[in-house]
């Protein structure tokens, strides 16, 4: 179990620091422009903390995996944790529209990846909390 929370460490520190190159590629200098003052800096603001969070996570994993296994507050914290990706999971799977992968090879294969990867969290966090 301590090895798999390492691997999500390291997963998710790479998916925390891929969040930098967000705005190219989703070309938010354009794509923004329509948008209020408010509405631009809440897209930019919200992205950094969302990475923020990625990547303690993702810390709290590779420096802390035995005390989330051993300890009654690691169970909480990782308890909470596994609730938390297993909504990211629900908002995969229902509230993003299949309109934005169905067709494109590489954005149905992102959406397998990340479905995938909820799915794992979801699961081992939840497990560490109930062994």
């Amino acid at each position: 179990m301590e090895l798999q929370l390492k691997i999500i460490g390291i997963l998710l520190s790479i998916l925390a620091f891929i969040h930098i190159g967000f705005p190219k590629y989703f070309n938010w200098k354009i794509e923004l422009k329509s948008m209020s003052l408010i509405n631009q800096q809440m897209m930019t603001v919200h992205t950094f903390f969302i990475a923020l969070v990625v990547f303690l996570i993702g810390l709290l994993c590779l420096t802390s995996a035995n005390e989330l296994i051993e300890t009654n507050l690691g169970k909480k914290i990782s308890f909470g944790l596994g609730v938390f990706w297993l909504i990211r999971l629900v908002f995969q799977l229902f509230i993003y529209s299949p309109k934005l992968w169905k067709g494109k090879k590489f954005e149905t294969v992102m959406h397998i990846v990340f479905t995938i990867f909820w799915i794992y969290m979801s699961i081992l966090f939840t497990m560490i909390y109930f062994q």
